[in-house]
């Protein structure tokens, strides 16, 4: 579905993704190529979370994302966050080709599941890559995130109380402004959240609440540059709640309104 929105002065197009169902059924397989021409901005973005239902034994459900942005061009893939439900299995990979000029902005974020249901990190398998390369086919940037059933410890284990788990990708001129803002923001915020003089065995900072007993921070985040002279900035988040980021993006990417039309996630 495509959608103006906002003032036409703003020039942008922003792109509904819809399947059948509401959600993602096991064995399910959706490609999607997406093309943003020179100089042209485009949000592609969703309705409500990404559900994904329990699979059938091994099956697997796959997303598969490709993109190319034109030079001086922009790109905000801007979607809510995927949920896996119990024992599903679910892989998506997204590739970016950027040109000269290019900017992307690229949020990627997952939840531990139903929690109405009890489902607490109860999926067998999350696979989330993401790649960007030049346009001479040069790499930029490759992360992927994997997270399965099985091992010494559990997700649950592994998450330490965490229930939302993101990252945020801001590349290019358009958007420089912006990550830079956003890298002094998650500096000054964590820098408030852990000063504290107390580390935990496993090393995780704490803080003390009102009763006197020590607590994790509802979010965490850290930032990172990457690419030629920092042109990308990465930023990392975990958090207790999904209503906690999405106050986090609406705050870090609100500036985006002069590009987009619309604040993000407002």
């Amino acid at each position: 579905m495509l959608f103006q929105v906002g003032p036409s002065k703003t020039d942008c197009v922003w792109i509904y993704t819809l399947n059948y169902g509401g959600g993602i059924v096991s064995g399910d397989s959706i490609a999607c190529e997406l093309t943003v021409k020179e100089g042209s901005t485009a949000v592609l973005t969703t309705q409500a979370s990404t559900k994904v239902y329990k699979s059938r034994g091994e099956e697997l459900s796959e997303q598969l994302l490709e993109a190319r942005i034109g030079s001086d061009a922009l790109l905000a893939v801007l979607p809510d966050p995927v949920t896996c439900f119990a024992t599903a299995r679910y892989a998506q990979k997204q590739v970016f080709r950027v040109g000269s000029g290019s900017s992307l902005v690229l949020v990627d974020w997952f939840t531990s599941g139903r929690h109405g249901r009890g489902e607490i990190w109860e999926f067998d398998l999350f696979k989330s890559s993401n790649q960007i390369f030049l346009e001479d086919g040069h790499p930029l940037f490759f992360d992927t995130v994997l997270l399965e059933r099985g091992g010494i410890n559990s997700i649950i284990e592994r998450m330490h109380g965490y229930q939302v788990i993101a990252m945020v990708v801001i590349l290019g001129p358009k958007v420089k402004n912006i990550r830079d803002q956003v890298r002094e923001n998650v500096k000054m915020m964590m820098g408030e959240q852990l000063h504290t003089p107390f580390t935990s065995a496993r090393g995780a900072q704490m803080k003390m609440n009102s009763d006197h007993l020590w607590t994790k921070p509802e979010i965490i985040a850290s930032s990172s540059v990457f690419g030629p002279m920092g042109i990308g900035t990465v930023v990392r988040i975990a958090a207790m709640e999904t209503e906690t980021v999405y106050r986090f993006l609406q705050q870090q990417l609100a500036s985006m309104e002069t590009l987009l039309g619309v604040p993000p996630y407002k």
